[in-house]
């Protein structure tokens, strides 16, 4: 009986596709994100149409994530699988919003945030385009590509630290940025996006949360996005108090009830992630 075993890639190999991925994927959707992001800016005053535009051009970008695993790399695109994607999506996006509304309400009864008003319903169109580029494009990028790329060579732990951080420094790149507010994101974003991706090693459920909290963030709430849009959304509201409770200029990411409601929700995920034995060891352990 033949008993040899599969011949595993060479080292260099398995070490440099990982890296190609990171440098052609990766660079490619970033470059494409940019993009969607002038096309957002472009079309700020025709909401409805921006939306389309997101939307059109998400599909894209996920279509060639999709193109690149299965053809490129030749393995199943497992964490773009479509069944049940509706329903971890949901999870995600219940969460999401559940998260942030869970910090404005905290202001609330602090007295620090007051509703005088409210707005049309149209007010709430112009975040939509934004919450789909956000979760789509960013999170093709910092979990699909840079965290699996990472994961892949140095393990789970390292990629989440790796790209915790590239996902938090890149918000330095928004116009009212501060260097908290990135450490913030680090910190309560990063760790929980990263481990809702490992709870089930599928995208759809940190698009949801990622676009959830966005719409809820500017829409509902009339929230600062990251330190980039402030658009007035559903709610009339002044917010007065201490930076490190509200946020600041930054908005709700640099909120100390932001860290703490979002970075616990991101160890309760991650704990349920290692339950289920969804993390990955670095690859020398994985060959020993």
């Amino acid at each position: 009986m033949n008993t040899r075993s599969e011949p595993q890639p060479i080292l260099w190999l398995r070490i440099l596709l990982p890296l190609v991925r990171l440098v052609v994927l990766g660079g490619g959707l970033f470059f494409f994100m940019a993009w969607a992001q002038s096309q957002l800016e472009e079309y700020h005053d025709r909401p409805i149409l921006s939306f389309l535009i997101q939307i059109g051009l998400g599909l894209v970008a996920i279509a060639l994530y999709y193109a690149y695993g299965k053809f490129i790399e030749r393995r199943e695109v497992t964490e773009l699988a479509t069944p049940g994607f509706a329903r971890e999506w949901a999870i995600g996006a219940a969460c999401g919003a559940g998260l942030y509304t869970a910090c404005a309400v905290t202001l609330m009864v602090l007295g620090i945030y007051k509703v005088e008003g409210v707005n049309p319903v149209s007010f709430m169109l112009p975040a939509l385009a934004l919450a789909i580029k956000s979760g789509v494009f960013e999170e093709l990028i910092f979990r699909g590509v840079l965290h699996r790329s990472v994961e892949t060579v140095f393990g789970s732990w390292v990629a989440i630290l790796v790209a915790s951080l590239a996902f938090g420094l890149i918000h330095l790149t928004n116009p009212a940025a501060t260097l908290g507010g990135a450490i913030y994101i680090c910190i309560e974003a990063g760790l929980l996006l990263s481990a809702a991706y490992l709870v089930t090693r599928r995208l759809w459920i940190c698009m949801g949360f990622h676009m959830a909290w966005n719409y809820f963030q500017s829409a509902v709430f009339s929230g600062v996005v990251s330190g980039g849009v402030a658009d007035p959304g559903l709610l009339k509201a002044v917010i007065e108090g201490p930076a490190f409770l509200t946020g600041g200029s930054f908005g709700m990411e640099q909120s100390i009830f932001a860290l703490i409601y979002c970075t616990s929700a991101g160890v309760i995920l991650l704990m349920i992630a290692i339950r289920r034995g969804h993390l990955m060891p670095p690859m020398w352990k994985r060959e020993s």
